[in-house]
């Protein structure tokens, strides 16, 4: 155990069920980063198209990265990956692995929910349409293609709460995370009686309904664990989104905007997600692209090169890269475009782009992308910046260009385990509230600007690049 962690009261631990590892901090009381661990467990793909783990083997995970760390800290959180459907018997045993947010079998299950219970009320109750990743549809393909499991079924869970299960003995969920199953009436944070009823889901399978920072249950030692979030939304507390104001902009493998919202507010056609927040009486929307970082990634698998190298190469090309477009759609797309028959494209390729000219398109693409889910959660005046891409500092003035806004960087960037920790931190009274807790421990570092004169060849662009998805939707149908 690292010196630092010494006085544990004052030490606030978030816990991060990942898709790869499980991801465990502990932070002090002014947000300073004291330890961090790590646990990685395999992931199943046993068809196209399906996801799945051992729900066993996150708690094995957890235990090795918690060992020796929790006894007399202040308090737990815990976030995790969304939408992952664990099924457990009466005697609270995984009767199947979890499936995950990634997974796509749920296509026919999808269509059967926007039926049953219809788009625009399940978009009105949910802050949703029916999207593959989501709870209830794969609740829908195992009664159809597994009966005898789904016959089994006493309690539904998502994965960071089937960890909490073992952590405390209690069956909890917070809203936030709740929201991403299809199953909450989000406006009122709550299960939807109406929504179970048409999809014939006992609500007895269900876990009790919590405000994130609530205390949910307390370990064997009596540490108070609180009810935690999801990742995206104790992502958006990690960076300081606590209220409206900054916008997050993750650029991982996909790519989010994250607004938090001052009362609930759905998008009649479902193009961004609306959920509870990880603040109690607040919500969120946010709009998801499936590959931004993803896309530069997948040009240097092909192409050769580091990301210096190539980013290097980008920055001799103007903005616009005389043309070249590209549509970052290489797994299909969620904002605005739920479609997951969409596909990239480069557009406008003469004979002298070279290697440099098509990372700059893509690093444009993906801009454009941003900007689209942008303007659908209602813009905002600066971003805070999280997540690989981040660290290009070419890329950022092209994104702060697009979005005509300042892009804030962290001084502390730990993802949802920051957020989990802030919750913890809360539910056992190191701060007393979730606002207090980013005040004392988000800072920025710094910030980028817009470069002004790329602004209008920028706006061009952006009309390129709407224009390219249903042109080539109306090709390739």
């Amino acid at each position: 155990m690292s010196k630092t962690l010494q006085n544990l009261s004052r030490v606030a631990v978030g816990i991060d069920v990942g898709t790869s590892a499980v991801k465990v901090i502990a932070i002090a009381e002014d947000g300073e980063v004291l330890e961090r661990r790590e646990v990685a467990y395999p992931l199943s793909t046993p068809k196209p198209g399906w996801s799945e783990q051992n729900p066993d083997d996150w708690w094995k995970a957890t235990e090795e990265a918690l060992e020796g760390l929790t006894d007399g800290v202040a308090g737990i959180g815990l976030s995790g990956q969304m939408h992952g459907l664990v099924t457990l018997d009466a005697a609270d045993r995984p009767i199947r692995p979890a499936i995950l947010w990634n997974d796509q079998r749920t296509g026919a299950e999808c269509a059967e929910i926007e039926e049953r219970v219809g788009f625009d009320r399940l978009v009105e109750l949910t802050g949703n349409r029916a999207l593959t990743g989501f709870t209830a549809p794969k609740l829908l393909w195992l009664r159809k293609h597994e009966p005898d499991a789904y016959a089994r079924i006493e309690h539904v869970m998502l994965p960071k709460d089937y960890v909490r299960l073992k952590l405390t003995g209690e069956r909890a969920i917070d809203v936030a995370d709740a929201s991403g199953t299809l199953l909450l009436d989000v406006a009122r944070r709550r299960w939807s009686a109406e929504v179970l009823e048409a999809l014939e889901i006992p609500l007895e399978w269900l876990p009790t309904v919590l405000e994130s920072p609530e205390v949910s249950g307390r370990t064997p030692a009596g540490v108070a664990v609180a009810a935690g979030a999801g990742d995206q939304a104790a992502g958006g507390l990690g960076v300081g989104v606590d209220r409206p104001g900054p916008l997050s902009v993750a650029m991982g493998t996909s790519g989010v905007v994250f607004a938090a919202l001052p009362e609930y507010r759905s998008d009649a056609q479902a193009r961004v997600h609306a959920f509870c927040h990880a603040v109690p009486g607040a919500w969120h929307q946010m709009g998801v692209m499936l590959s931004a970082a993803g896309s530069l990634a997948w040009l240097r698998n092909i192409t050769g090169g580091t990301f210096p190298e190539l980013t290097a190469e980008a920055e001799r090309w103007e903005p616009g890269a005389d043309g070249l477009t590209f549509l970052p759609y290489l797994t299909g797309e969620r904002t605005p475009h739920a479609d997951p028959d969409a596909r990239g494209a480069f557009t406008g390729l003469e004979i002298r782009h070279d290697r440099g000219a098509l990372t700059r398109a893509v690093l444009e693409g993906v801009a454009c992308g941003l900007r689209d889910s942008f303007d659908l959660v209602g813009g905002g005046a600066r971003g805070r910046v999280s997540g690989g891409g981040a660290r290009s500092e070419l890329w950022l003035k092209i994104v702060a260009s697009v979005l005509e806004i300042p892009l804030e960087r962290l001084a502390v960037e730990e993802g949802a385990a920051y957020g989990a920790a802030l919750l913890g931190g809360v539910a056992g009274g190191l701060w007393a509230d979730v606002h207090e807790a980013v005040a004392a421990c988000v800072r920025t570092h710094g910030e980028v600007e817009p470069v002004p004169e790329w602004i209008s060849p920028y706006r061009q662009l952006m009309s390129r690049y709407r224009a390219l998805y249903p042109a080539l939707k109306e090709i390739s149908a």
